[in-house]
């Protein structure tokens, strides 16, 4: 009997564990944007639809929009020192420490002309992330 309870226990310890962990992705834009920067958010909004659906239901990997022309969005923006159109992962850990991934260099370099390219790095990332 005890041991039963204790499995369920350390079931229930381990469930909440993992749902502390969570994926953030974070694209920061001004009031003015270019095609580049309107294809990271439509590109990255498909990828995550198309490979990622249960985890954005179950609420392990968010997307936030944030456009940092306006007054909370520039404290957001403030926090992460950005200044500029950026993409950025975010894993919140168990342990309370984040790990914080800058995919601003490569969403400029494939987002416009190699959409395959950018959602190709872009799972490889958030799939290292997920580990």
């Amino acid at each position: 009997m005890y041991r039963k309870l204790f499995f369920g226990l350390c079931l229930m310890v381990w469930a909440l564990a993992a749902q502390a962990q969570t994926i953030e992705v974070r694209y920061f834009h001004g009031k003015q944007r270019c095609t580049t920067c309107m294809n990271i958010e439509k590109y990255t909004l498909e990828l995550l639809q198309e490979q990622y659906a249960t985890e954005l239901k179950n609420g392990s990997i968010k997307m936030s929009i944030i456009d940092f022309s306006t007054a909370d969005g520039k404290k957001q923006a403030d926090l992460q020192k950005v200044s500029f159109s950026s993409l950025f992962l975010v894993k919140n850990g168990k342990d309370k420490k984040a790990t914080t991934v800058n995919l601003t260099r490569m969403s400029f370099q494939y987002a416009k002309n190699n959409p395959k390219e950018f959602k190709r790095l872009l799972k490889e990332e958030i799939d290292k992330l997920l580990k």
